[in-house]
């Protein structure tokens, strides 16, 4: 499995310790920055996490910030994308089964590490189910056009 991932700031310590994690348990990961705790624009990093998922050279993406709202905001802007801002284990195990979610956004300034790692393991082990998903999956795809 193949995993971009990228914060701005304010989620820059917990990408840090992610992409520690992820690594050690095998997953190869393609990591965007930012690398400090400098002030910089999320939509730069919801735009390269974003590339790499759409263009099918990560599996999933993870994305960063403060609150999680201005990385999902900026990466559901990318055509293909559905970014799922996840704050707690079950959000991130049912963005992937009902939504197909495709990026991981995670509030960096509200929840822990520990956290973090349950909602990242629940959003990696889930699978899309279809079925009934698959049709407001496809609609939102429209929205795009």
């Amino acid at each position: 499995m193949k995993i971009a991932i990228g914060s701005d700031h304010a989620g820059f310590e917990l990408k840090n310790r992610l992409v520690d994690y992820l690594s050690k348990k095998g997953i190869e990961i393609i990591d965007v920055g930012t690398n400090s705790t400098e002030s910089v624009d999320y939509p730069d990093y919801a735009k390269e996490v974003g590339k790499f998922v759409v263009n099918k050279d990560a599996d999933f993406g993870i994305l960063i910030c403060g609150t999680g709202i201005g990385m999902s905001i900026a990466a559901n802007k990318i055509k293909g994308i559905r970014a799922a801002l996840c704050m707690i284990p079950e959000m991130g195990k049912l963005a992937r089964n009902h939504n197909n979610a495709n990026i991981l956004v995670l509030p960096g300034r509200l929840i822990g590490f520990e956290l973090a790692t349950w909602i990242v393991e629940e959003f990696l082990n889930a699978d899309f189910e279809g079925g009934r998903h698959e049709r407001r999956i496809n609609k939102i795809a429209e929205l795009e056009e």
